[in-house]
């Protein structure tokens, strides 16, 4: 296999991130890892800037590899760049909505997509999805242990003053304080 690449807004990159990010480099056995930092997420807005939320990745994920991520749409960044035998992170959540993608059926002949499962999504939603793909071959899912973080409540606790703690790598908690991002 030659890389696996996890892509997101990571605005900001929690415990979460981090640890589907470790479970599919061990899963998949590879040495490569690239972490893409939405520049401009089509699907969600985003509150901290590019160079904000790329600063926090790199200080998130433990690989070499973190970059700014300038298309829109995956099928953009996978027509664009020349990866070697590429498998695409997401997570569950986000399969389920994989048929609304941009051009979902070239992104599976582009790359494979590996699902990171979880409790508290049926996988019979997954598999509903995985039904109405031309290439559901080209997908595949492993589980990872529930973490509680996500990156909205983040937000609402960094604006209410909250603690942190169990939430965000240490690394990520002080650039969010030094950088002031998330107050009111």
């Amino acid at each position: 296999m030659g890389v696996v690449l996890y892509g997101g807004a990571f605005d900001p990159p929690h415990l979460g991130h981090v640890a589907v990010a470790g479970s599919a480099r061990e899963h998949f056995g590879v040495e490569r890892l690239v972490v893409l930092v939405s520049e401009h997420p089509a699907h969600r807005p985003v509150l901290a800037s590019a160079a904000d939320r790329l600063a926090l990745a790199r200080a998130a994920f433990p690989v070499d590899d973190v970059q700014l991520d300038p298309y829109g749409r995956t099928v953009e960044l996978l027509r664009a760049e020349a990866f070697d035998d590429p498998v695409f992170v997401i997570g569950a959540d986000q399969f389920r909505g994989f048929l609304a993608w941009s051009e979902p059926a070239e992104v599976l002949e582009r790359t494979r997509i590996a699902v990171a499962t979880r409790p508290g999504i049926p996988r019979s939603e997954l598999d509903a999805v995985l039904e109405q793909l031309d290439r559901p071959e080209r997908v595949v899912f492993f589980e990872i242990e529930p973490n509680p973080a996500a990156s909205t409540d983040i937000r609402a606790r960094v604006a209410a003053g909250e603690p942190l703690d169990g939430l965000l790598p240490a690394a990520v908690a002080r650039l969010v304080t030094e950088l002031g991002l998330y107050r009111p």
